[in-house]
């Protein structure tokens, strides 16, 4: 009987090394169609784009990236990029500090507010900001007697970008924080640090790269959203055209090489994305390992 078992203990794992595993076949057809599907459906259109910005020259390239209302889109990006990340890094850690390490009424609700950026279309969420700010909105007779534009102007592609990219860093810190549990804060504040000293001292040390990555998702998506932005900005040429509002107009005004050579910068503000991406990711894996081996 002793000497059966390990015969049977080897059958066993056979059997679940069967039932995990495939023939080389069949891994050779999966990788096969997932890598042609890369192909046909990212590669391809990613390295068409640089061809077609490219088709006139280097010359007309950069020609096409300054001039001035593409200039004028390209800054405008740059500009609610750098309110929207902030705004949303700001709400993201106290939100995701309250959900995770506090039990409080109405959390589920709070949640669920978070997530409904992702359940209702861009679209949808820009004439939403119509309704209320436009000139025939709930609040448009008073916004015009006092003289502060909304919509067709810079704020309401501000406030359209903030709802749309709101849950990126928060639900990317979710997560994390309830992870490393509240023991460390808790110790940190039975010792006698304050509030604010805990999370500086402590919460936030331990959620960094979660941080920069729900930060480079936010960014990302607050360059290259149109839905919502297209609603609430006129399309105002020089003025409220972000870059993919001006790469639109530029391809319906059969301009096709001007189009495409701004489209590539926002296709390079991908390739970065995820460069960077994967650089936290491997980081990330490295520290892993090393706190295992310790």
């Amino acid at each position: 009987m002793a000497g059966a078992l390990p015969k049977r203990n080897a059958a066993s794992n056979v059997q679940s090394r069967r039932g995990t595993e495939e023939s080389p076949f069949v891994k050779w057809v999966l990788i096969s169609i997932a890598m042609s599907f890369c192909l046909v459906f990212l590669f391809v259109p990613l390295v068409n784009v640089f061809a077609q910005a490219l088709t006139k020259g280097l010359g007309y390239y950069w020609t096409s990236l300054t001039h001035p209302d593409s200039w004028a889109a390209i800054k405008l990006t740059l500009l609610v990029g750098a309110i929207c990340v902030p705004l949303n890094v700001v709400f993201g850690l106290a939100a995701a500090w309250a959900i995770a390490k506090f039990e409080f009424r109405g959390k589920s609700l709070l949640i669920t507010l978070i997530d409904l950026p992702f359940s209702v279309s861009p679209v949808v969420a820009g004439l939403m900001f119509v309704v209320l700010f436009g000139l025939q909105g709930f609040f448009g007779r008073w916004l015009n007697e006092h003289e502060i534009r909304i919509i067709f102007a810079v704020p309401g592609i501000i406030l359209a970008t903030v709802f749309v990219t709101f849950p990126f860093v928060a639900r990317e810190l979710i997560p994390v924080m309830q992870s490393t549990g509240s023991e460390q804060e808790q110790a940190a504040m039975t010792l006698g640090a304050s509030g604010w000293q805990t999370f500086w001292h402590v919460t936030l040390p331990s959620v960094k790269w979660g941080l920069l990555y729900g930060v480079i998702l936010c960014n990302a998506r607050a360059m290259g959203e149109f839905g919502a932005v297209s609603v609430v900005s006129g399309h105002i040429t020089g003025l409220t055209d972000t870059m993919p509002l001006r790469v639109e107009k530029l391809y319906n005004e059969y301009n096709a090489p001007a189009a495409f050579a701004l489209a590539s910068l926002l296709a390079l503000l991908a390739l970065l994305t995820l460069v960077v991406k994967t650089f936290m990711e491997w980081r990330q894996a490295r520290r892993y390992e090393r706190a295992q081996h310790h």
